[in-house]
């Protein structure tokens, strides 16, 4: 699919997000292999923020959001740790919390103790738990390397944003839970459970690199 194409298909999803407070950015742009952003002497060849001030530049304003895709297929990135934190984990533990929050949900019925979330994937195999923000990592998480909070100072690349090996997609839709968020304590209570299950084993391919919350991801 063309630049071309893509671009309006990108401009309609980021304006989706913005619509419902989720801060977008734009991301450099999958040439080939590698993302361009347009910046000159950018030596970053990952998915990154097309914007030098990306944190500063971050909105929820429908007018900027669409300017930016006017003319360039930019990947979509949302900004974490203001309307959501995301739980980045490994492929196996994701379906764990996934399978135990929809047995939840049609136990105590939509609504109530609400864990289920929207959750995107990445074509490696890294699952994106969205949650509500501002709860560290439980003591259990913070060790385990393979589990990432992104919150104030991250970002995320959200669908249909394209990596080389594929795009991001929704395992949950946002509109599946009417763009609710779970409380993260709860979802990182089903996380330690399924560590507890399955073991610590690590996957080394993290998204983005493990640094303490608030500190300023590059990938």
């Amino acid at each position: 699919m063309s630049g071309l194409l893509k671009r309006p298909r990108l401009r309609r999803t980021a304006l989706r997000y913005a619509d419902h407070d989720w801060p977008v950015l734009p991301g450099a742009a999958l040439t080939g292999s590698r993302f361009v952003c347009g910046r000159a002497g950018c030596p970053t060849t990952t998915c990154h923020p097309a914007l030098e001030a990306w944190e500063r530049e971050a909105t929820v304003d429908l007018d900027r959001v669409a300017a930016w895709w006017q003319s360039r297929p930019y990947s979509v990135l949302l900004a974490t740790g203001r309307t959501f934190d995301v739980l980045e984990v490994p492929a196996h533990l994701g379906l764990r919390v996934l399978g135990a929050a929809r047995l939840l949900a049609g136990v105590v019925g939509p609504g109530r103790g609400q864990v289920r979330g929207p959750v995107a994937v990445t074509p490696t195999g890294r699952w994106m738990l969205l949650v509500a923000p501002g709860d560290p990592l439980r003591p259990e998480l913070d060790e385990c390397l393979d589990v990432v909070r992104h919150g104030p100072g991250s970002w995320i690349p959200a669908p249909p944003t394209r990596m080389p090996e594929g795009p991001v997609r929704w395992a949950v839709t946002p509109e599946e839970v009417q763009w609710r968020l779970p409380d993260s304590y709860a979802v990182q209570a089903m996380l330690v459970d399924a560590l507890g299950l399955y073991g610590r084993h690590a996957d080394p391919r993290p998204l983005l690199p493990r640094q303490p919350t608030g500190a300023r991801y590059a990938a």
